[in-house]
C-alpha cells in the first residue's frame, strides 16, 4: 500500500487534502531581524496612513513602501498574494458596488459622500446608461478601486508581519505593550501565554486534522459521495476524533506546565531571548512613523 499510495494518484490525493498551514517564514532579512514591537507599531501607523490617504498619487506610495519592504523581507510573493483568495472577492464587491447605480442620473449626488477620495482621471466622466436609470459610474469606479487598493494593502502589510515575526516573538511584544497594566494587577504574563497557546495550537490542529482525514478516507469514508446527511455523517469521524485528541493535547500541555510550576504565586518569569529595545530599533521605528506622517499629510 505505501508503494502504491507514492507511484501513484492516490498518493497525489492524500497530500493535497492535508492541511498546511505556516504562520512565520524563517529568514535573515532586516525585516526578520527588526525588533516585534517596531514592526507592530509601524503596521499601525501604515495602517492609519492608508485610510488617511486620499489620492492617487500617495496610494501608490504607500504601494511602493510595501513593494520595497517585501523585496527587503525575501518573502515570496506567491506566499503574500496566495493566501487572500476571500478578500479578492471581498474588494470585486467593492469595485462592483461602487462601479454601478440604480439611478445614473444621480450618480453625482450618490458619490457625493465619497468626494473626500480621488477618482482620479475619471472624476468628470459621465455615468453610462446600461439599462434604464441602470448603468456604470466611471467615478465610481474609480472610487472603488481606490478601496480595494487600500484593503488589499493593508492586508498585504499585516502578512509581511506575520511571515517575519515568529509567535514567540508576537506573544513576548504583546506582553512589554501591556507592561503598564501591571500597575493594575492585570496578570499581562498570562494574557500573553494564553495567546502564544492559541497560536501555537492553531498548526497543531491543522496537522491533527490532516492525519484523521486522511485515517478515515484510507478506510472508506465517504466525504464527497451520497447524499448530504451521509457526507455529514462521514465529517463526524473526523471531528470526534479531533476534539478528543486536542483535548488529550491540552491535558499533557496543563500537566507539563503545572510541573514547571506555571500559577505559582509571587514568581516573576524571565525571558531566555534580550528585549532590551535599542537604538537602531528606536531609529527604524522613528523614521518609519515619520515617514508614514508625511505620507498622510502630504497626500
Amino acid at each position: 500500500m505505501p508503494s502504491l499510495c507514492r507511484d501513484g494518484i492516490f498518493y497525489g490525493i492524500l497530500q493535497r487534502m492535508r492541511l498546511t498551514v505556516n504562520t512565520y517564514c524563517g529568514g535573515t532579512s532586516p525585516v526578520h531581524a527588526c525588533d516585534a514591537r517596531v514592526k507592530i507599531v509601524l503596521l499601525a501607523a501604515y495602517s492609519v496612513t492608508l485610510f488617511l490617504v486620499d489620492t492617487w498619487m500617495g496610494l501608490a506610495l504607500c504601494a511602493l513602501a510595501f513593494a520595497l519592504v517585501l523585496k527587503a523581507s525575501g518573502i515570496p510573493p506567491r506566499h503574500v498574494f496566495g493566501l487572500v483568495i476571500p478578500v479578492y472577492v471581498l474588494v470585486a464587491f467593492t469595485v462592483a458596488f461602487n462601479s454601478f447605480s440604480l439611478d445614473v442620473g444621480q450618480a453625482s449626488a450618490q458619490l457625493g459622500g465619497l468626494a473626500d477620495v480621488s477618482a482620479g482621471v475619471l472624476a468628470e466622466a459621465a455615468p453610462v446608461p446600461l439599462v434604464g436609470a441602470f448603468g456604470f459610474v466611471p467615478a465610481g469606479f474609480a472610487r472603488g478601486c481606490f478601496f480595494a487598493i487600500r484593503i488589499l494593502l493593508l492586508v498585504f502589510a499585516s502578512l509581511i508581519v506575520s511571515f517575519s515575526t515568529t509567535s514567540t516573538d508576537l506573544t513576548a511584544a504583546l506582553n512589554d505593550f501591556m507592561r503598564p497594566l501591571r500597575r493594575l494587577h492585570v496578570p499581562t504574563d498570562d494574557v500573553a501565554m494564553v495567546f502564544s497557546l492559541a497560536l501555537r495550537f492553531i498548526p497543531v490542529t491543522a496537522e491533527e486534522f490532516g492525519r484523521v482525514h486522511d485515517a478515515q478516507w484510507s478506510r472508506g469514508a465517504p466525504f464527497g459521495e451520497g447524499s448530504l446527511w451521509r457526507r455529514l455523517r462521514a465529517w463526524q469521524t473526523v471531528l470526534v476524533p479531533l476534539f478528543v485528541g486536542l483535548f488529550r493535547r491540552a491535558d499533557t500541555l496543563a500537566q507539563a506546565m503545572d510541573a514547571r510550576c506555571y500559577g505559582a504565586p509571587d514568581v516573576r518569569r524571565t525571558s531566555l531571548s534580550d528585549r532590551r529595545f535599542r537604538a537602531k530599533s528606536a531609529a527604524v521605528l522613528a523614521a518609519g512613523i515619520v515617514l508614514c506622517g508625511v505620507l498622510a499629510v502630504a497626500w
